[in-house]
C-alpha cells in the first residue's frame, strides 16, 4: 500500500510511535525515526531510552525496510531539522509525516501547574509539532506533488475535564494547526489530518502516578485496578485501545485510499467523545 514511501515519525522509540513505524514498514514504507530519549525532571514516568529506539530499528528491519534513527528533541528545531535532512538524504525524501512525539503531565489544577512544566508540555506537544512540520514540509514539497501529514492530537482536545490544562490546551491547538496546514498545503496535493485517540495502552497511562490519581482508595493500585475508571470514559466496553488501532488509522490516512481526506479530526476513541 505504501511501497516506495518514506515516513518520518517523531516519538518513535516506543508506544504509538514504534507501532506506527512497524505498521508503515509492513505496508512498504521506509522510516526516519526520531526520539528525544530524555525525561524532563518533573515527569513521573520514564521516557524512552536508547535501547527502546534500537528495538524500533530492529522491528522495522525485521519487516525488510530501511530505517534511519536519530536522537533529537522536537523542542530543538536545529537538531530535529538536521535529523530529518539526514534521513531524507539517505532514504530519498519524505512522503509521510507522523508528528507523534508527546508527553503527559502528572496532573494538577490549572492554577497549581508549575510554569516550567507548562512550558515543557506545550513546547513538546504543540511547538514540537510545529518544528516537525517545518522541518519536513520542504522535503515533502521537493518530493511532491502529494504527501500526507498526520498530527497526533488527543481525545483530551475534544472533551472537557480537570487537572490537565497544559496537555489539553496543547492538543486542542493542534486541531487549529491541522486545518491551517490543510489549507496551505492543498495546492501541493499534500494532505494534513489529526487523530484524537482515547487512552492508549502505553507507558503514558500505565504508571504509578496515574494509577494513584485514579484509585486514591488503594495503597498500591495496579493495572487491573484502573480498568473500570478508564472504561467509564469510553462508549464501547473497553478501558483503552491498542497502539496498533491508532497505527491502522495512520496507515489509512497516509494511503491513496484516503487521497481526498484532508483537514479532518479523526477520533479513534471507542466513543470517548460521545460518552463524555
Amino acid at each position: 500500500m505504501l511501497s516506495g514511501k518514506v515516513a518520518l515519525i517523531t516519538g518513535a522509540a516506543r508506544g504509538q510511535g514504534r507501532s506506527h513505524a512497524v505498521r508503515l514498514a509492513q505496508e512498504g514504507a521506509d522510516v526516519i525515526a526520531v526520539d528525544a530519549l530524555t525525561t524532563p525532571p518533573w515527569m513521573t514516568y520514564e521516557q524512552a531510552g536508547a535501547d527502546d529506539l534500537a528495538e524500533t530499528v530492529r522491528l522495522v528491519e525485521k519487516e525488510g525496510r530501511r530505517i534511519v534513527a536519530r536522537q533529537a528533541d522536537v523542542r530543538d528545531f536545529a537538531a530535529l531539522d538536521a535529523a530529518v535532512a539526514e534521513g531524507a538524504a539517505e532514504l530519498g525524501g519524505v512522503d509521510i509525516v507522523c508528528a507523534n512525539a508527546g508527553i503527559f503531565p502528572p496532573g494538577a489544577l490549572t492554577w497549581e501547574i508549575d510554569p516550567g512544566q507548562w512550558r515543557d508540555v506545550v513546547d513538546v506537544n504543540l511547538t514540537g509539532v510545529f518544528h516537525t512540520v517545518k522541518a519536513a514540509i520542504p522535503h515533502l514539497l521537493e518530493r511532491g506533488p502529494g504527501g500526507s501529514i498526520v498530527l497526533t492530537s488527543s481525545g483530551a482536545a475534544l472533551i472537557s475535564g480537570s487537572h490537565f490544562a497544559d496537555y489539553s490546551a496543547a492538543k486542542a491547538a493542534l486541531l487549529s494547526l491541522n486545518r491551517t496546514l490543510a489549507y496551505e498545503l492543498a495546492p501541493h496535493s499534500i494532505r494534513c489530518n489529526a487523530i484524537c485517540p482515547t487512552s492508549v495502552d502505553t507507558p503514558m497511562i500505565h504508571n504509578d502516578n496515574l494509577y494513584r490519581m485514579l484509585r486514591p482508595d488503594l495503597a498500591a493500585p495496579g493495572r487491573e485496578d484502573i480498568k473500570a475508571p478508564f472504561q467509564e470514559k469510553n462508549l464501547l466496553p473497553v478501558p483503552w485501545i491498542e497502539p496498533g488501532d491508532v497505527s491502522n488509522a495512520v496507515v489509512w490516512l497516509a494511503s491513496e485510499q484516503a487521497r481526498y481526506i484532508t483537514g479532518v479530526t479523526l477520533p479513534v476513541d471507542a466513543g470517548n467523545a460521545l460518552k463524555c
